[in-house]
């Protein structure tokens, strides 16, 4: 090759890097001004909140007759080391009229064991309901010998997270269906808030997702979290960070454009018709609980029904979060794996005007932000330290860089936390609040490039079309006064 060639090539792979740089900065500072604009969103709404809680309280809901009966939801597997003690939270909460539907989905422990022990469960003949296909046999069915205890068991063969819930929502007798993990806790006024909704617009709301927040650190007494505090651990201080921006204040601004697409699997109320008439949770899907809301959203758009799909961010599930990274790296590659096979089953609704915001907005929003960071954020690392090497851009440009993805992404952050403690205020420590401010400007610093390297071999996972695996979810325990105790679970 002459000088003049290898010249020329030099050069344009100059362009090429000082192109894709310039794009990934753009990527950048779009991402960050999104978060940031979604952050002010929910502040306006936590604004409303307070104005309407100094006048109009849950206690009116608790009050109304007619208010619509709830039915909880939960599928358990192999839970036998916090299962008495979460039903009993449960049976505990505050609403009017409530059953719990405790579905053991072919645990291999001793969960119904402490069930039966705890409430002298007795087995009774019962119909089995056929609303929703369901994989797994129905084995029995069992309910407290004395019935003024609001509970059923469900006995059946493991079919899978979303197989034991379609299993609940069939044995489900009220028209509402809470779906939450039997290794949760919930606050005591949870339900009552999670239900407002459908209380204040029952025609138009057919779902309603609450708070999930990290219970690692915090002290749970009969069932109830009675000291928030920040987890000891780095690694779970920084999902504390995550959580609020993303999943709490990043939800409630979607909530207010209308275009909220993930409700949680560990907290979410919806209403039982529309849950059985779009056939249930896919068990097929590993993102289950975002893809029935996906659904959902696609029924209602070409039913052309005027509905709502809200999130609400004052009920809260508390839920043990993973502390290891091995346990973490299982978690989110499973994440990355379902949002790649979501967009890929309903890729006929990205960009079509016909399903409205979630076709236009929310649905590329996924496509260009969510699953495609993983590859930008680790393209960067490359790219921009190829750039400066190829002297394709200056030290001033990757200046600018390091500031527009990891300085705004920490200015973003400050203002979540600034939002958390005007707003909802759960750390009442000075210590907590150092700590979460410390956490979120260690997110940027191996974190969340972790956090992307994962999501890649998510994404690889859902093209090689690998045997899908939830994985075990390795629990330590909530605190306790005196000791440890615990939740068990996957």
């Amino acid at each position: 090759m002459s000088g003049v060639d290898a010249d020329a090539l030099f050069a344009a792979g100059q362009d090429v890097l000082v192109a894709v740089n310039v794009a990934l900065l753009a990527y950048f500072l779009c991402v960050n001004t999104s978060y940031l604009l979604l952050i002010v969103l929910a502040a306006r709404d936590a604004v409303y909140q307070h104005r309407r809680e100094s006048f109009s309280g849950d206690e009116s809901v608790y009050a109304n007759p007619l208010v619509a009966p709830i039915s909880m939801i939960m599928p358990a597997f192999n839970e036998e080391a916090g299962i008495a003690e979460a039903v009993r939270a449960m049976l505990a909460l505050r609403y009017p009229g409530f059953e719990v539907v405790v579905v053991d989905d072919g645990c291999t422990d001793g969960t119904f064991e402490r069930l039966r022990a705890e409430h002298d469960l007795v087995e009774m003949p019962r119909v089995v309901p056929g609303d929703i296909p369901v994989r797994g046999e129905i084995l029995s069915v069992h309910v407290p010998s004395q019935g003024t205890v609001p509970l059923v068991v469900v006995r059946k063969r493991n079919g899978g997270r979303a197989d034991a819930t379609n299993a609940g929502v069939n044995f489900a007798r009220h028209p509402l269906v809470c779906i939450v993990d039997a290794d949760s806790v919930l606050d005591p006024d949870a339900l009552l808030a999670v239900a407002r909704p459908f209380s204040d617009d029952p025609w138009r709301v057919v779902a309603v997702g609450g708070t999930i927040r990290i219970a690692n650190g915090c002290t749970v007494v009969a069932g109830r979290v009675t000291e928030v505090r920040m987890p000891s651990r780095w690694l779970v201080r920084i999902q504390v960070i995550e959580y609020l921006r993303a999943f709490l204040l990043g939800r409630t601004g979607w909530s207010r454009l209308g275009g909220l697409l993930v409700i949680s699997g560990a907290f979410g109320l919806f209403r039982r018709d529309l849950v059985v008439r779009i056939g249930g949770m896919d068990p097929d899907s590993i993102g289950e609980d975002a893809e029935l809301v996906l659904r959902l959203h696609r029924r209602m758009r070409e039913e052309r029904a005027d509905y709502r799909i809200v999130f609400v961010s004052g009920p809260v599930s508390w839920t043990e979060a993973p502390s290891t990274v091995r346990v973490l790296a299982r978690q989110r590659r499973r994440w990355q794996r379902g949002l790649a096979e979501l967009m890929w089953k309903h890729r006929a609704m990205i960009g079509n005007p016909r399903y409205g915001r979630i076709g236009l907005f929310s649905l590329p929003y996924q496509l260009l932000f969510e699953l495609l960071a993983p590859v930008v954020r680790l393209g960067s690392l490359l790219l921009l330290p190829a750039g400066l090497l190829m002297d394709a851009v200056g030290m001033a440009f990757a200046v600018w860089f390091v500031l527009a993805s990891y300085g705004y992404g920490v200015l973003v952050t400050f203002t979540a936390l600034a939002v958390e403690e005007y707003a909802f205020r759960r750390y009442h420590r000075w210590s907590d609040l150092v700590v979460a401010a410390v956490a979120s400007q260690l997110e940027g610093l191996g974190y969340r490039q972790l956090n992307a390297w994962w999501g890649i071999q998510g994404i690889a996972a859902a093209l090689r079309r690998t045997p899908r695996v939830w994985g075990v979810m390795t629990r330590e325990g909530f605190s306790t006064p005196g000791g440890a105790g615990g939740d068990g679970g996957r």
